[in-house]
């Protein structure tokens, strides 16, 4: 005689989360994320198959000092142009990483994840945002003119520092009685920085007459900035229980949706806007950035 599945009793090993599943809605899961790196897999590989080879300046800026020049004008910025990237691989990237990281959970790493689950947690997935959603972040920032490379590697790792909280809030309260959100508070600090930066640029393009900005790059910059800020917002509706959240997996499938969707959402705005169509909206993009070069010089 065959009873019904139950929840595994090591589940319930957080005390700050509900944590309601069978052997059953983890197999689910395994398949899923087979799915979804299928989905990442195959539009990363179509991204640079189908798309131009558009590419766009890396600058450096540092100071020069001509004694010859007039009183307060003897230090100038000495901005150069360093090598160019080519967009589409950039864009298959981030597709990319999210392919390899579902293929990890869904096969050789499957256990650990849903004991990870168990416990309310999954290292894989902070691992995975730190790195594909701050390639996603200096892909827009190129986009509205942001070509300093190390400009381009702080907004990168402020990204990826906001994810990896993620990681310490999941981590930390594993073992606290009540919710601390202190992890929580400093990684939306450490994420809304590059918006900020970003916004800079996107709005000071848009209100300057001499600097273009691809029509796309308009809905992208809302869309993705929406996106963004879900993730945040699912994790808070875990946290507080609110709705079908209260149990931790709904929130698990919530991250992996706003994942695809965010990712295919910019990845295919960019290709329609530049990359299928380099002598279109490209080379608007392209002329933002030396706009912008041309101004700082």
């Amino acid at each position: 005689m065959t009873t019904a599945a139950q929840p595994n009793d090591a589940i319930d090993q957080n005390p700050n989360l509900e944590i309601n599943a069978t052997e059953k809605t983890f197999n689910r899961l395994r398949i899923f994320n087979a799915i979804m790196g299928v989905l990442h897999l195959i539009q990363s590989i179509v991204m640079v198959v189908l798309s131009s080879d558009f590419a766009i300046p890396m600058t450096t800026q540092f100071l020069e000092f001509d004694e010859d020049a007039p009183a307060g004008e003897q230090v100038m910025p000495n901005l150069l142009e360093q090598f160019d990237v080519t967009m589409a691989p950039l864009i298959a990237l981030f597709l990319f990483l999210s392919a390899i990281a579902h293929f990890l959970i869904a096969g050789p790493f499957f256990e650990r994840y849903e004991q990870g689950l168990k416990e309310g947690r999954n290292f894989f997935r902070w691992y995975e945002y730190a790195l594909s959603s701050s390639v996603m972040i200096v892909a827009l920032a190129l986009f509205t003119g942001i070509s300093d490379i190390f400009f381009l590697l702080t907004l990168f790792t402020l990204n990826a520092s906001m994810n990896l909280f993620g990681l310490l809030m999941e981590s930390m309260n594993r073992y606290t009685p009540e919710i601390d959100w202190t992890p929580f508070t400093f990684g939306c600090i450490a994420g809304i920085v590059p918006w900020i930066a970003i916004g800079g640029f996107f709005f000071g393009a848009l209100g300057n007459a001499d600097a273009t900005i691809p029509n796309w790059v308009i809905p992208a910059f809302i869309t993705l900035f929406l996106f963004f800020n879900s993730f945040a917002i699912n994790m808070f509706l875990q946290y507080k229980k609110i709705g079908p959240w209260s149990n931790y997996i709904f929130g698990e499938y919530g991250y992996v949706v706003l994942s695809l969707v965010a990712k295919s959402a910019l990845a295919w705005q960019i290709y329609a806007g530049t990359l299928a169509n380099e002598g279109g909206n490209g080379e608007a993009a392209s002329e933002t950035t030396r706009l912008f070069l041309q101004m700082l010089m």
